[in-house]
């Protein structure tokens, strides 16, 4: 059940950085039509609760998709909570970009490098050092958010437990069981914000 949980959001951190990478750019470009794209995008997955993406994933994707053809649960999960990450993802990206001067750029670009090459080695890097924190706080949210997917018939840590429970030799443990997965939680929890906080001291400037 805990590697169930670890994998979406292993999978879902890794796609989710990117894509909120590209939404972020997207979103301080100056084509008002990338800009405007972007920002209704991040807007709608910030704007809809979690849970009801995934029961859409469950119940109306297969009403859409032709006769014959059918997507795992696991794949619908994992796109669901990608997506909904990116968007996340994306603001704590943009505020890093901000956090970078201006100058950076100007200089990037008397130096003769492409626009694209000045945002991949040098704006950016300097930004994800100061999203950092963000981003760090963006995967615990996303681990504990992975629980939810129980309620769509994945058996995650969470819907191990309450499938335990039902079993004659589980009456009345469910407080063990519940407190057990919490404790489980918290230590993979506090492992990610320790992990974060050493790589931002190493990433630290002088």
């Amino acid at each position: 059940g805990l590697m169930l949980n670890a994998v979406l959001s292993f999978v879902a951190v890794a796609c989710a950085i990117p894509l909120g990478t590209a939404l972020a750019f997207g979103r301080r470009s100056s084509l008002p039509f990338v800009r405007g794209l972007c920002t209704i995008m991040i807007e709608f997955w910030r704007g809809v609760p979690l849970l009801g993406v995934l029961f859409m994933g469950l119940v109306l994707l297969p009403m859409v998709l032709p006769n014959g053809v059918t997507v795992d649960n696991l794949i619908r999960a994992l796109v669901v909570l990608s997506l909904f990450t990116s968007a996340y993802m994306a603001e704590v990206v943009r505020g890093g970009l901000q956090g970078v001067l201006p100058g950076q750029r100007e200089a990037a670009m008397a130096l003769g490098l492409h626009p694209l090459q000045a945002n991949l080695t040098v704006i950016l890097p300097q930004a994800m050092r100061v999203a950092l924190p963000g981003i760090v706080n963006v995967v615990v949210d996303l681990f504990k958010d992975t629980t939810l997917v129980s309620v769509v018939g994945l058996f995650d840590l969470m819907g191990v437990v309450n499938q335990s429970l039902k079993d004659q030799s589980w009456l009345g443990l469910a407080n063990e069981g519940y407190a057990f997965a919490a404790l489980l939680f918290f230590g993979c929890c506090l492992m990610l914000s320790l992990a974060g906080s050493v790589l931002e001291r190493r990433l630290r400037v002088s």
